[in-house]
This record gives structure tokens, sequence and C-alpha cells, in this order.
């Protein structure tokens, strides 16, 4: 069966989302964890931060992320970026320990949205930094906006590809 962890760097729009691709994956057999990222109220990564040590949730994160085999990363473009919530999270999840690399490596991985403006940017730069710590991002692309909303054919498509394989 597999394991895939959701992702939402806000609680509006991209959460909405979120829970519409938590509901396919589990539509296909998957186990999902659906994760606010608000909700886990991680402090900005800065090493003197750390000095305190690693945040709980950023441990539990991390182990959630390990013991997946695909993740979904959703998140509204801020700025042409990654929001720093997004961000953050996978700076702490970077600090986790030894092992920290599992999170990622291996893993596939989608990038989605639901931004003001187009979303691409946002997506790109999730890709980017996804691959940098090791994982296979899915080509595909989920974007919405207020102009243009979710094609379900597609949405079903590409989970069915990351539930697929993350087996």
């Amino acid at each position: 069966m597999s394991q895939i962890t959701i992702l939402s760097a806000t609680s509006g729009n991209n959460l909405k989302l979120a829970a519409t691709l938590d509901d396919i994956a589990k539509s296909k057999g998957a186990k999902t964890n659906f994760i606010n990222l608000e909700d886990m109220n991680l402090p900005l990564y800065t090493p003197s931060a750390e000095e305190d040590g690693v945040p709980e949730n950023a441990k539990k994160l991390a182990e959630l992320l390990i013991a997946s085999g695909g993740i979904v990363l959703l998140a509204p473009e801020y700025n042409g970026s990654i929001p720093p919530i997004m961000s953050n999270a996978i700076n702490w999840v970077s600090r986790t320990g030894d092992d920290w690399r599992g999170a990622f490596n291996n893993k596939f991985a989608v990038v989605g949205t639901h931004s003001g403006g187009g979303g691409l940017k946002v997506c790109q730069a999730m890709r980017q930094q996804l691959e940098h710590v090791g994982c296979n991002v899915l080509a595909r692309n989920v974007v919405t906006n207020f102009q243009k909303e979710l094609n379900p054919e597609s949405a079903n498509d590409i989970m069915t590809s990351l539930v697929e394989l993350s087996k």
C-alpha cells in the first residue's frame, strides 16, 4: 500500500486543494497523512533557534516523510517563489538528524498550488528545492487559481501516477 504525505502551506484554498487530492489518493487505495503546516507552528529556522533543539513537530514531520513513498506539496506563490512556511518546514526537516535525507531521497513528489496569479513560479521553485534534496518530482503540476479551477481528470491522473509510483 502506498503512503502519501500531503502538505499544505496555508489554511485557505491550498488546504481545500489538499483535501481534494487526499480524497483522490485514498480512493486509489493509498494511506495518507494530511498536514496543514500552519498547525505545526514551527519557529523560523535559524542556527540560533536550533541551539534550543529541533522542535518536536519537525521531528514528527520528518518521521512521516521518511515513512512515505510519495509527497504532495501545495503552496501559494509568494513574490514569485515558495512561501516561507513551506521552505521553513523543509529547513527544519533537514536538521532532524543524520537520516533526514530519507525524508526526501528517491521519494516521488507532486507540487501544486492555488495562487492568486498564475502559480507556475512557485511550482518551479518547489520543484527545484525538492530535486535538490533528492525527490523525483513528477512532470505534471497541479495548478489552480481564481481563473482556473481544478481539472478533476488531470488531478485523478496525477494522483494515480503518484500512488502507483509510491508503492
